[in-house]
């Protein structure tokens, strides 16, 4: 299924759901940060996807990683909370939806890296190499505010 983000586009269809979903910045022993090149768009996101009615938002990251990387992690803290109403999220099946993300902090507690039928490619990428990876910008906000190693999550 296709993928198109749009963000304060007056040309971005009007979204028909609300999808409440949690993402996770997963770093290794060296400071890399984990990212996959989405199936979906072809950009380079951080794992994450909605919450099942049986999640809690934690649990939904932890979920998401395991399915999309093959990686166990453990959640450590929160980057921020991310539900701008003009970033709009329309699929080919007809979904459009506005995204409620709650952005996580985690640790690798084990699995390996194996690629899932939503990413073309997972790396722990340099925080120095990220700039050059095509990325939607929502992502690269949620990346900006780990690395500012902020006291407080971003509220947004």
């Amino acid at each position: 299924m296709a993928r198109t983000e749009y963000y304060d586009d007056p040309d971005a269809p009007q979204p028909n759901s609300l999808v409440v979903a949690a993402s996770a910045v997963v770093t290794d022993e060296e400071g890399r940060i984990l990212l996959q090149r989405r199936t979906d768009n072809d950009l380079w996101a951080l794992p994450g996807g909605g919450m099942d009615m049986t999640d809690s938002l934690p649990g939904t990251a932890v979920r998401e990683v395991k399915e999309e990387t093959g990686l166990d992690v453990e959640v450590t803290g929160i980057v921020g909370t991310y539900t701008d109403p003009r970033h709009i999220i329309a699929y080919s099946d007809g979904e459009v939806r506005r995204q409620f993300n709650v952005c996580f902090t985690a640790r690798v507690v084990g699995g390996s890296l194996a690629i899932s039928d939503e990413s073309s490619e997972l790396r722990f990428i340099p925080p120095s190499d990220i700039d050059a990876l095509p990325m939607h910008h929502t992502q690269r906000l949620r990346l900006q505010h780990f690395l500012e190693h902020r006291a407080t999550p971003h509220l947004g």
